[in-house]
């Protein structure tokens, strides 16, 4: 994220869907902590998050790789995979990360290249059901 442009575009993704902006790699990530999840790993405190980036935007027509990695709890799984896939998001994998982590966390990573507030407003209304 080098000009101006993308900053403010990134503030605005972050805010549609709900997440707290930063910037890793060159990228724009919103992050949003599940507080609610009292989560722990080898019975040590674990904070949970999903976050959602973009980069590589097209000047011309505005459209970037939008990724996200949505940490949910098994039973959010079938829901939450149902309404991505109705915005038209791609989920591209369904798996756990960690071993002897109590409640079990799944993580459902999904993909598009599409605008970043596009793809924002789709993650919030697939994030509300």
């Amino acid at each position: 994220m080098s000009n101006y442009d993308d900053i403010n575009i990134c503030q605005q993704f972050a805010r549609i869907i709900g997440g707290q902006e930063g910037f890793a790699g060159g990228k724009c990530v919103a992050t949003i902590n599940r507080d609610e999840i009292q989560a722990t790993i080898l019975g040590k405190r674990f904070r949970v998050t999903t976050s959602f980036s973009f980069e590589s935007r097209d000047t011309k027509t505005g459209q970037a790789l939008c990724l996200g990695r949505v940490a949910l709890l098994q039973k959010e799984v079938p829901e939450f995979v149902a309404a991505i896939i109705k915005q038209g998001i791609i989920v591209s994998s369904i798996h756990n990360e960690w071993l002897f982590d109590n409640p079990n966390l799944i993580y459902v990573n999904i993909e598009d290249v599409d605008d970043p507030l596009v793809f924002a407003n789709k993650v919030r209304r697939a994030l509300k059901n």
